[in-house]
């Protein structure tokens, strides 16, 4: 990473709430084929949340704890605050002087840019602010929301018109939140309604829905120089898993996450 960071542009891509065993399925049935191109092996790797929910998730990873490999460590980061004794910063880290990722990479002369996606993006309050507040520049609009059932679509429109106004020279750190897989998401699935509600079927879909669209994202993020991409889940959710609903609690379902990273080289 230390040979990346100044050299290419940079994506962090949250699918916020997605289930790894639904990211799994639909890679091997070919219903993401536009993700599917792009992950190593054409498979996700499985990995280890660091927060039951989008807060908690999002804090650590911006403070450079990405989902960690769902088997025996230790395991090296790509991104680490410099900090005395840590046994998972390995000399292919990039090493960072300030509190978060972000500033780090501002710092090393990143323009960086959030478009947010779930509430807690929505700088509608004081909560809804912090996340954003770490970027220099962020978005947040209803259209990118929960409840938009072209949630994916108008956030990879704003991505674009982000990337088409930066100068040539500047390097991009850009972070979506797509919020298209947490609930509500049962108007992805043709026949759901809302009585009925979410289910995994509902869930799945609107990973179909993400996979339509991402290649507008992955295209303008590799339209000005290389690009390393890094697409995973913050957490994922249950449906009725051994009498569970939602997240922001202890279950397998929720804390098993897909994870990928790869190179986008430039279209150009």
């Amino acid at each position: 990473m230390n040979e990346v960071v100044g050299r290419d542009d940079l994506l962090l891509l949250t699918l916020d709430t997605l289930r790894h065993d639904v990211a799994v399925e639909l890679a091997a049935a070919g219903r993401i084929p536009n993700l599917a191109r792009h992950l190593p092996g054409g498979v996700w790797e499985e990995r280890h949340a660091p927060g039951s929910f989008t807060y908690a998730s999002h804090q650590a990873m911006f403070a450079g704890f990405l989902p960690t490999p769902a088997r025996p460590g230790p395991h090296p980061r790509l991104f680490a605050a410099r900090f005395a004794g840590s046994e998972s910063t390995a000399g292919r880290t990039y090493v960072f002087d300030t509190p978060d990722l972000v500033s780090g990479l501002a710092a090393a002369g990143y323009r960086t840019v959030c478009v947010g996606g779930v509430g807690f993006f929505n700088k509608q309050g004081a909560l809804g602010d912090v996340l954003p507040g770490m970027f220099q520049e962020s978005h947040w609009e209803p259209a990118f929301g929960v409840a938009s059932p072209t949630s994916f679509e108008a956030q990879v429109e704003r991505a674009e018109q982000v990337v088409a106004a930066l100068p040539a020279d500047q390097r991009l750190f850009l972070f979506v939140n797509a919020s298209a897989l947490h609930q509500p998401n049962w108007f992805h699935r043709a026949g759901a309604t809302a009585e009925a509600g979410d289910t995994r079927a509902t869930h799945a879909a609107a990973l179909e829905y993400v996979d339509r669209h991402i290649g507008r994202l992955l295209t303008a993020m590799s339209s000005r120089r290389r690009c390393f991409a890094i697409v995973c889940s913050d957490h994922g959710t249950t449906y009725g898993d051994d009498g569970y609903t939602g997240h922001r609690l202890a279950h397998e379902a929720v804390w098993t996450v897909p994870y990928a990273h790869f190179f986008l080289e430039p279209s150009a």
